[in-house]
């Protein structure tokens, strides 16, 4: 093999890819379509900040870049959750000192490709929009946005690292028999709102925290930057009472915002501006298969399972198909075919995993935090799984903090745990001033 590598995209999993194959001697070409974002003023793409957990820190991790990374990152230790009528709660993620990070999509993703460019052998070529892809004679084609030019590129392995609307899935779905492919949008969109820094840079709420405020058929959540700004993103049905079609005018946000986030408001001395000029966006899970083509093509990240951000594992698992991808080539010592069959294997149930968790995510946001009955739920799981951590794992602690965990295994045992769950709290009267006593123990171990 001459280890000619073509990657189509260059966001975060197509960036750090690159490093990954560039150190192991192959030469990788990178085609992007939009311009270089370290080279243009304010960044066009999707900008919701992005929870770094545990996988994705394994695979920067992996080609030294972790602690760089550590330096722009937030760490959130939990959900501050605000309530309509004023009272605020809080919910740890996992054990103390546990965390997700909050880091930006273009900090991380220009970091990745400044270390991608040390290295000699691997090039990157903006502009350039993916018109096909060949997957039998290993040929890529591209046009350059500003000059219309056509690049046609042969290589030995092509990876469509393009996201969610992926040109190469697209190619190979017109140009292979039984492709399966499933597209789905949630009710809901998303616009991006901002809580501005103090007068001298202070965060104005709790710095290391995600926040919510749930509202049942909606919500808003806060993640902070380094800036001491928050990013605020507000999630609710494109239609309906309680949605986007609703607030068409300046009056109709203000009187909304005033009366289902009243301690929001204050924060937000530009709200009115940012939502009546930023865009609402909507949110797609795709689930496709085969990821590999003839040995020679392969999707990655988004372009093979884009997902909903409401697990905030999006980043996490794409960088994780690059951790698994890595060891395979360990273990195939490069034979590409055993490399991708295996690679589509093991990763395509776990992307199917963590879509239907992100999902389920979404409802427990949005709806369950406000719920006593939840909060409780997760408290005893907590208690219950401190004393048996052999025995009892929480599928967040799962998904977030076990990155030798599957997410497949973490869907199946989840739901295992949760049924569990409401046998007991059924079973025990009282439970709320009882939870953490040898009764709910013994009932629970029964279960087991």
């Amino acid at each position: 093999m001459s280890k000619k590598v073509t990657l189509v995209g260059a966001g975060l999993v197509g960036s750090l890819l690159s490093i990954y194959l560039a150190k192991r001697g192959y030469n990788v070409n990178v085609f992007e379509r939009r311009p270089d974002m370290r080279k243009t003023k304010g960044y066009a793409g999707k900008s919701i900040n992005l929870a770094l957990s545990d996988r994705g820190l394994r695979g920067l991790e992996g080609v030294g870049i972790a602690d760089e990374i550590r330096k722009i990152a937030i760490p959130m230790y939990g959900r501050f959750l605000h309530y309509q009528d004023g009272t605020t709660g809080y919910q740890p993620y996992g054990k103390e000192g546990q965390a997700i990070n909050s880091v930006s999509r273009a900090g991380i993703n220009m970091m990745l490709m400044d270390l991608a460019e040390t290295l000699p052998n691997v090039k990157f070529n903006f502009e350039e929009r993916c018109t096909g892809v060949d997957s039998v004679k290993g040929v890529s084609s591209f046009v350059n946005e500003s000059t219309q030019a056509q690049t046609t590129i042969n290589s030995d392995l092509i990876f469509g690292s393009d996201g969610a609307f992926s040109a190469a899935r697209l190619s190979a779905m017109l140009g292979h028999d039984r492709f399966e492919y499933n597209q789905f949008y949630i009710e809901a969109g998303y616009k991006e709102l901002v809580i501005p820094a103090g007068p001298n840079g202070e965060f104005l709420i709790e710095k290391n925290a995600l926040h919510i405020w749930p509202r049942k058929s909606f919500m808003m959540i806060a993640l902070p930057n380094i800036d001491g700004t928050f990013t605020c993103t507000l999630f609710m049905p494109f239609t309906g009472e309680n949605s986007f079609e609703k607030l068409k005018t300046r009056e109709e946000v203000k009187e909304f915002f005033d009366r289902v986030f009243p301690d929001a408001v204050p924060l937000m001395p530009t709200l009115l501006d940012d939502f009546m000029t930023n865009p609402t966006a909507s949110l797609v899970t795709v689930k496709c298969f085969p990821w590999t083509f003839d040995d020679k093509l392969a999707l990655i990240g988004d372009a093979a399972h884009a997902i909903v951000p409401f697990y905030g594992q999006g980043m996490n698992c794409g960088f994780e198909d690059c951790v698994v991808l890595n060891e395979l080539i360990d273990k195939h010592k490069e034979n590409w075919p055993a490399i991708l069959n295996e690679y589509q294997i093991l990763r395509k149930p776990d992307g199917d995993a963590v879509a239907d968790l992100a999902i389920g995510n979404f409802t427990e946001m949005r709806d369950k935090t406000a719920d006593p009955k939840f909060h409780l739920q997760k408290k005893i799981e907590a208690w219950f799984s401190e004393k048996h951590p052999d025995k009892w794992v929480p599928q967040y602690s799962m998904v977030t903090y076990r990155p030798d965990i599957r997410y497949s295994y973490a869907l199946k045992r989840g739901k295992e745990q949760d049924e569990i769950m409401q046998k007991v709290m059924a079973a025990v009267p009282g439970i709320e001033e009882k939870w953490d006593t040898p009764e709910v123990e013994k009932l629970i171990l029964q279960h087991l």
